[in-house]
């Protein structure tokens, strides 16, 4: 662990925007304007926000041409995720050449699970959809670290080999690293000094068993989203049929994740 702790501690620290949503973020009582403040001084964040805003994963009637608006059509929570998400992935510019994918593809995977999210849990339970949201966009965040290990020790053409027969991207990870994705992006955001809700939601999403009481059902349903939504390849039929008979065994809403896994493939034919 301590060669991972030596590429997270060399991480640059997160700009005073976040640090200032962060605080917003964990306010009981949040009004728009004051998030729309803070952003107004973040360029990247609102070309991030406006650009995923009028992508056809919203199906928005018109353009979408001010953050005011995206703020007004997306929420407040989830226009924090992808202020906060696309921050952090802007800091993490490792190469994802031992998975095979480009930082486009990893985007395109976090904002896939994070609509995916949206619509399975709106209609089962509002407050933990809300809540799901950051995690949701972020927890994949480890793979830049694993992905930097993997390099430095010229392993990335051995690394992709063994996820192209592997069930599960974690198996392959642990063999090369010790270590999981989401134990990985639990240390990053205990760098950063992030929420203990987000470290503890994501922290075992690769080993459930060991979520404590409070995390075990949020664990579950991110460790879902992230099965079908293998940033490899994105609601493939494999990653499908795994997630949903993970759902069941799991006891969460399948019919619910079914018909939310249907619209998204429709609005991702929309937008091809």
């Amino acid at each position: 662990m301590s060669t991972i702790i030596d590429r997270i501690e060399a991480l640059p620290p997160l700009p005073k925007t976040i640090e200032e949503i962060e605080a917003f973020r964990k306010k009981p009582q949040k009004e728009s304007y004051e998030l729309l403040e803070i952003i107004e001084k973040d360029p990247l964040i609102i070309s991030t926000l406006l650009k995923i805003a009028n992508s056809a994963m919203f199906g928005f009637r018109s353009k979408v041409e001010t953050p005011s608006r995206a703020i007004n059509l997306l929420g407040i929570n989830f226009t924090i995720s992808i202020a906060i998400g696309g921050t952090v992935q802007n800091l993490l510019t490792t190469s994802l050449e031992p998975y095979g994918i480009n930082t486009d593809d990893f985007l395109r995977a976090s904002n896939i699970a994070t609509s995916l999210e949206s619509l399975w849990l709106k209609n089962v339970d509002y407050d933990l959809k809300e809540e799901l949201v950051l995690p949701t966009l972020l927890q994949e965040t480890g793979k830049f670290i694993i992905s930097d290990i993997v390099l430095s020790q010229g392993k990335a053409k051995e690394f992709k080999e063994k996820l192209k027969t592997a069930k599960e991207v974690f198996e392959v990870e642990k063999e090369f690293t010790g270590y999981t994705t989401s134990q990985i992006t639990a240390e990053i955001f205990k760098h950063w000094k992030l929420s203990n809700s987000l470290i503890g939601s994501i922290e075992n999403v690769d080993s459930i068993k060991e979520a404590t009481p409070e995390f075990v059902l949020k664990a579950k349903i991110l460790n879902v989203l992230k099965t079908v939504c293998d940033i490899r390849n994105p609601l493939n039929d494999t990653a499908i049929k795994l997630a949903l008979q993970k759902s069941l065994d799991y006891g969460l809403q399948t019919k619910a994740l079914e018909k939310a896994i249907e619209d998204i493939q429709d609005r991702i034919l929309d937008e091809m």
